[in-house]
């Protein structure tokens, strides 16, 4: 103990300039962790803006895809229009809603994989691409084609799979969840009027 206290009597002490150097050595250190940190949170927000873009802008140009090449032609059939009965949805609304039910669904989905959810959730971006296909094929095939209950059979599994992914991205994020509800009301109002084409 004492053989300690002398040596650090007899250690000279850092003169002013060594001190400077290890103190500007810290800031260095210091400025280069933060600049690092820094650097990664912009790449983090380069690639998060990146996949939501792709999140919202492919189911979105899929739907606007299916809309120019199918449209709702209602009521059409051996090329003589018939007159809509007056329960049934303008165009212009079918169309649109398709358009915010997709970008929703988009940021639903983003929303999960953002936390993790579909590495946690092996059920989810199965249920996802489930309901993107179904939700794309419904119009064709019910005023387009006119297969009526083919059609029925598609929004069957287009609600199933909409409460799928209602179930795996609540677990994951609220947020998530209820966009994919909002989603799941309009689905609900399409199978009104599939139930009233059917009853046609």
């Amino acid at each position: 103990m004492a053989t300690q206290q002398e040596d650090l009597r007899q250690r000279p002490l850092p003169s002013k300039g060594e001190a400077e150097q290890v103190g500007g050595t810290v800031d260095n250190a210091t400025a280069n962790v933060s600049l690092k940190r820094d650097h990664d949170r912009g790449a983090m927000a380069r690639r998060g803006a990146r996949s939501l873009l792709l999140a919202l802008s492919l189911p979105l140009s899929l739907t606007l895809l299916a809309i120019y090449l199918f449209g709702h032609r209602h009521g059409v059939h051996d090329g003589h229009p018939r007159p809509s009965p007056p329960w049934y949805l303008p165009q212009w609304i079918l169309q649109g809603m398709s358009i915010v039910s997709s970008v929703l669904m988009g940021l639903s989905a983003w929303l999960v994989w953002a936390e993790g959810g579909f590495h946690r959730d092996p059920q989810a971006l199965p249920l996802y691409l489930a309901q993107l296909g179904l939700g794309l094929s419904w119009n064709p095939v019910m005023f387009t084609i006119g297969a009526n209950w083919v059609g029925s059979a598609v929004m069957v599994g287009l609600l199933g799979s909409l409460v799928g992914c209602y179930r795996t991205s609540r677990r994951v994020n609220p947020i998530a969840g209820d966009l994919v509800m909002l989603c799941l009301a309009w689905a609900a109002i399409l199978s009104v009027i599939n139930l009233r084409v059917l009853s046609m």
